[in-house]
């Protein structure tokens, strides 16, 4: 386990006190009632710290999934830590270690092994954060060798309470408890993939551990809710594939589409894609592939043990 600095130990624990804060803020605006203008407020800053989480923090920090300049990943990170994510090295280091043992006795955050007499699904939403678990054994080697990446994980806090203050002096205290429940709202969303998409859903593709693909999940978070593919083919920049009758079927996925976005503007490029035939040869069951894909079998092959 790594040991971390008291300071660091102080910062890292400021991240589930002000998710706690953003639940209580968020029930002021039972008093203050809520405008068309806190409404969209709420919305907008949902929606933007949303695509930071799934298009930088999670697609292209944690997965490389494609690339982007330098300015791009940082501005991106500086508003996924603005989201209540915690910091660039936190969270790709908890999201790899998922990725490493999905479902298993150290997968942190799976809902498929609570500690005894806790609720899966509190502990999956965010139960986990307040354990020992919170600490990752280790931080990433390249988000730490980047000076503004690691100073932002370590002042993960800030740039939240700035868009706290901020909405404090554009509309007062309405603002102020629209911009709480936007925080929250999203915090629960972002949980729901660590929940939902290993206990609801679909499993078009073999990985081995409980992944799922959820629709409404991938409504919530902008695309991520395509779980299942993810965990089949993690570097995909696109999550929104799925097979239908032996044919790969493509999906709603706004976040890839705000990746296509910045390729188009130059700003990002080497989008990693799975190709048709990869994507078949991981169908979780041979009945998937369908009457027209089984002709150009030459013999049936076992079905490979899941190693992902």
């Amino acid at each position: 386990m790594r040991q971390y600095s008291p300071l660091t130990i102080l910062a890292y624990g400021l991240g589930p006190t002000l998710i706690l804060f953003s639940h209580c803020g968020a029930l002021l605006i039972l008093t203050t009632g809520i405008s068309w203008g806190a409404i969209a407020w709420a919305v907008g800053w949902y929606g933007i710290r949303m695509l930071a989480t799934t298009a930088i923090y999670h697609r292209l920090l944690t997965h490389n999934s494609y690339r982007a300049p330098k300015l791009v990943l940082w501005v991106g990170c500086l508003v996924g830590a603005a989201a209540g994510q915690m910091g660039p090295s936190w969270w790709k280091a908890h999201h790899l270690a998922h990725h490493q043992h999905s479902d298993q006795a150290v997968d942190a955050h799976s809902p498929c092994r609570p500690l005894p007499g806790v609720n899966k699904i509190y502990w999956s939403q965010g139960g986990w954060l307040f354990s020992r678990w919170f600490f990752p054994a280790k931080l990433p080697v390249d988000v730490e060798q980047d000076p503004f990446l690691r100073r932002l994980d370590r002042v993960h806090f800030m740039p939240l309470v700035a868009l706290c203050l901020l909405s404090y002096g554009i509309g007062g205290v309405e603002y102020f408890g629209a911009f709480c429940l936007s925080t929250t709202l999203l915090f629960h969303g972002v949980q729901t993939v660590n929940s939902l998409c290993h206990l609801v859903g679909q499993q078009p593709f073999r990985t081995g551990d409980n992944s799922r693909n959820n629709a409404l999940v991938a409504v919530l978070t902008l695309g991520e809710g395509w779980h299942n593919l993810h965990h089949a083919i993690a570097h995909s920049s696109r999550h929104g594939i799925t097979l239908q009758n032996g044919k790969v079927t493509y999906l709603p996925d706004p976040t890839f589409q705000f990746i296509r976005l910045l390729e188009r503007v130059s700003l990002a490029s080497r989008l990693h894609l799975p190709t048709e035939q990869s994507l078949l040869k991981r169908a979780n069951d041979s009945n998937q592939l369908g009457q027209a894909a089984r002709p150009q079998r030459e013999s049936p092959k076992p079905q490979l043990s899941a190693n992902r």
